[in-house]
């Protein structure tokens, strides 16, 4: 294999690794963030419920008042029956404290469900609870080890593009050229390997000649529909047969 291609190839490989080093690197602090801001959001949640439960508590004592003040006036009405000059008056105020009994058993009733909703809320309070140390600690190690990523993939960069320097500072000027012009223009991949007869980047299938100049000539090769760098890797021997098969079969269409 010619040499600069043989340099080419490892350069692709290296910037195809530094592009990857370099979206761990970007992600990590997103991804911190994100892990951070779910713990917050756990934390709250729980508050929330802390504070759906104070209002609960708060309301139900506000209710039972309600019932001591409707018990208050059906005391009073009660001692009234025994003032009152008329049948008429007297079913009026039977009719009252009635009223008041059935508003009592309507609190009640509301007291009851602000119960149960209570039980409800502490029991989310109490599993939250239980989790958020766990929690604190998953995050915790998350963080850690995504720390522990970026740095080692910022040392994998450094070497990477030190590594990267020596092998442009190889290469033909005028080559390196259109590798970095093929590299823009093809969504980071300047060369192609070409497999069974067909071109790996566009998968389109070579003309006979072409494809045997790939496997046979040195020198930088293209491809004709995508305009890539083609590079050939002969096969174990039992997979080169089978090739050369094929490529004879093209030869002869």
């Amino acid at each position: 294999m010619d040499a600069e291609l043989k340099t080419l190839i490892d350069l692709q490989q290296i910037d195809q690794t530094l592009s990857q080093l370099r979206n761990t690197i970007e992600a990590s602090p997103v991804q911190v963030q994100t892990l951070r801001t779910q713990l917050d959001q756990f934390i709250s949640a729980t508050e929330e419920q802390k504070t759906r439960q104070a209002a609960n508590q708060k309301e139900r004592r506000q209710l039972e008042a309600d019932i001591q003040e409707i018990r208050a006036k059906i005391a009073k009405h009660k001692e009234q029956l025994y003032q009152v000059k008329t049948n008429e008056q007297y079913r009026a105020m039977l009719r009252e404290i009635e009223v008041e009994e059935g508003n009592i058993r309507k609190i009640e009733d509301r007291i009851l469900e602000k119960m149960v909703e209570g039980e409800q809320i502490d029991q989310t309070i109490r599993e939250a609870t239980a989790r958020l140390e766990s929690e604190k600690k998953r995050v915790e190690a998350e963080v850690i080890q995504l720390e522990s990523d970026r740095r080692e993939a910022d040392r994998q960069r450094d070497e990477g593009e030190v590594r990267r320097k020596i092998l442009v500072e190889t290469l033909n000027k005028a080559i390196y050229a259109q590798y970095e012009k093929l590299l823009r223009a093809r969504n980071g991949v300047a060369l192609a390997q070409v497999r069974d007869g067909f071109c790996a980047g566009c998968h389109v299938r070579l003309r006979p000649q072409a494809y045997n100049d790939v496997r046979t000539k040195d020198g930088l090769l293209t491809c004709e529909t995508c305009s890539r760098i083609l590079y050939y890797v002969e096969p174990p021997a039992e997979q080169a047969s089978t090739e050369g098969l094929e490529s004879s079969r093209h030869a002869a269409v």
